[in-house]
């Protein structure tokens, strides 16, 4: 029975080392790689509906617009199941992903002219 025992813990520690090893799931490793599209609509309740087709951020009531985000690697035929509803209107890319989100701070440091 020993024998067993140090069998089974042999075979689950190169598991374990596996775990310690492995990164972290982010984000981005979870989603991938996200491509934000902005769907203007005509009706609010069959806006509802494209949560079926991506992640579904933020829906609008008064200005009619819906902010979705898809998987790149399917957003082209996404695109084109959105474009055939009959209350989409427009459908817009966003440009969140390519706008520089580092900033380098140039401006030297004048708090210290400015002490109590």
């Amino acid at each position: 029975m020993t024998e067993e025992n140090v069998q089974l813990a042999q075979e689950t520690e190169p598991v374990q080392q596996e775990a310690a090893q492995a990164p972290e799931i982010g984000v981005t490793r979870m989603f991938g790689d996200r491509t934000g599209y902005i769907v203007w609509y005509s009706d609010w309740k069959a806006a509802r509906g494209l949560d079926k087709y991506g992640t579904l951020h933020y829906l609008s009531r008064k200005m009619h617009y819906a902010v979705l985000y898809v998987n790149s690697d399917v957003a082209e035929e996404t695109l084109k199941n959105l474009q055939r509803l009959p209350y989409v209107k427009k459908i817009e890319h966003s440009y969140r992903n390519d706008i520089k989100t580092e900033y380098e701070r140039n401006v030297p440091d004048k708090t210290r002219f400015y002490g109590l």
